[in-house]
């Protein structure tokens, strides 16, 4: 693989953990800018909603940049945005600082994904674009918990002076790295976004997928609050059980992925049934740190295991109902994981501000789940019956 593939890598990884790393840091950060638990929550739902809705625009905006320059320039936001989020001195400023990251995030993989083809041979681009991708697996594993680490220590600001560390160090080696003359595509027109979400198939499949993968934040974004509030670990351990978590997703992820290329549909209604039943349990097991980690496990493999089968679904319809969008279809998937977040974070904060208390998030995160489910059962009929009309005809 060349050497610029692992320069986005480096970068992945940098967005990965700036990503995810609040949710380790949520009481810490609550305590200390003397907000509650659902304000801290939102911290969360507007980085997502940043690469949700800025993703798509702002990848039309930019479509006729060189694509080095804009590498170049997204990993410069990526740090002034991390940077702005150590130097806050209040909520209201993280937020902006939060959503100028976000910006950054949801541009460069949509960018890079493509470069990183480009970068290889024809035979080897899914491997490629994998390698990139594995960036946002290794930060759940390691740099999560690592970040999680250095702001119990040293404050949260601090975790976030590491990231634009990191930012630095990424933007370095794309600036050494990545060759000058990379093709540039013909830039994706926000009108054929529009025309991949007029489609009703391929929004039960977003559907699917913000419920889904969003049901799980219901809880995961109070992941910390959980685990120290209901289940009595102290806040020293929560990093190591983050490892634990992450490890589990890594593992669900490529299972995820072989068990997804068979069946799609038959694989996310298994994986979607047995997440909704494993967020249920949580609810009884986080009163025992004993039942608490083996169930954490199950969870973080199932939360991420139904990542690959939602993408190669949506590729399967969108050849079928929008031939020529593929690539938009398949990049607002992307966007619907993100709005999925936000939708979570969201609730999760509702239901943390009512009576039922932190300790109902993870059924509550079922409940979304199980509304996946329904979509997925009911999208698998209409392709059945599709089926069944064609070879009628």
């Amino acid at each position: 693989m060349p050497l610029a593939l692992f320069a986005l890598t480096i970068a992945a990884y940098a967005i990965g953990t700036t990503e995810f790393v609040i949710v380790g840091l949520l009481p810490t950060v609550a305590s200390d800018l003397h907000i509650d638990l659902p304000l801290a929550g939102l911290i969360v739902s507007v980085y997502a909603l940043g690469v949700t809705f800025g993703a798509p625009i702002l990848t039309a905006l930019t479509g006729r940049m060189a694509r080095k320059p804009l590498l170049m320039s997204l990993m410069a936001l990526f740090v002034v945005g991390n940077t702005a989020a150590a130097l806050s001195p209040s909520y209201e400023t993280l937020l902006v600082a939060r959503v100028l990251s976000a910006f950054a995030h949801g541009v460069f993989f949509s960018v890079g994904a493509t470069i990183a083809a480009d970068l290889v041979p024809a035979d080897r681009r899914a491997s490629a674009i994998a390698m990139m991708f594995m960036g946002l697996t290794v930060a759940i594993v390691t740099g999560v918990p690592l970040g999680t680490f250095i702001g119990q220590i040293f404050g949260w600001r601090a975790t976030f002076w590491a990231v634009a560390g990191l930012g630095v160090i990424a933007l370095t080696a794309l600036t050494a790295l990545l060759p000058s003359n990379l093709p540039r595509p013909a830039p994706a027109r926000l009108i054929d976004q529009v025309r991949v979400l007029g489609s009703g198939r391929l929004l039960i499949v977003y559907g699917m997928t913000a419920l889904g993968y969003g049901g799980t934040f219901v809880a995961f974004t109070y992941l910390a609050s959980i685990l120290e509030q209901i289940t009595g670990f102290a806040s020293s351990s929560v990093s190591l059980i983050l490892v634990l978590y992450g490890l589990a997703i890594a593992a669900g992820n490529l299972v995820g992925g072989r068990f997804a290329d068979r069946d799609p549909v038959r694989a996310l209604t298994f994986l979607f049934l047995a997440q909704a039943a494993v967020l249920a349990l949580f609810s009884f097991t986080a009163l025992s740190p004993w039942l608490t980690l083996p169930t954490l496990a199950l969870l973080g493999f199932l939360s991420f295991a139904n990542v690959p089968g939602l993408q190669i679904y949506v590729v399967e319809l969108a050849k079928k109902f929008r031939p020529g969008a593929v690539d938009v279809a398949s990049a607002l998937n992307i966007a619907a994981f993100n709005l999925g977040i936000a939708i979570g974070a969201w609730v999760g904060g509702l239901v943390v501000a009512s009576p039922l208390g932190l300790g109902a998030t993870p059924w509550v995160g079922a409940i979304l789940v199980a509304g996946a489910l329904g979509l997925t059962i009911w999208s698998g009929a209409l392709d059945r019956r599709a089926t069944l009309i064609a070879r009628t005809a």
